[in-house]
């Protein structure tokens, strides 16, 4: 399930469920990571208090790529996700915008 930014769903209080996630940032680069709390911890990462990465490149918009996971799976997940080229990064973005417009 993805989500735009205004839409990421509140937080809650299920310690075992864990998204990855990609946010925008200026400039157009791309930023992985995941959260138990994804809206809370984009905030964090609007407010300059989440990555160094973010800090440095405003984030603008986040979309989740994977939810309910439990925190290894979401690790796992985050770091294939990394490893992907940028084109490919930027394709599991416009695949999230598409799903979130249907």
């Amino acid at each position: 399930m993805y989500h735009c930014a205004d839409t990421v769903p509140a937080d809650t209080d299920e310690s075992g469920s864990w998204s990855v996630y990609l946010i925008l940032c200026e400039g157009g680069s791309l930023y992985c990571g995941i959260s138990n709390r994804p809206a809370e911890r984009f905030a964090a990462h609007r407010s300059g208090k989440g990555a160094k990465y973010t800090r440095i490149r405003k984030p603008l918009e986040m979309r989740l790529l994977h939810q309910h996971l439990n925190r290894s799976d979401a690790s796992k997940q985050e770091a294939a996700v990394k490893k992907l080229k940028t084109a490919d990064k930027q394709s599991l973005w416009q695949q999230a915008l598409r799903l979130a417009a249907e």
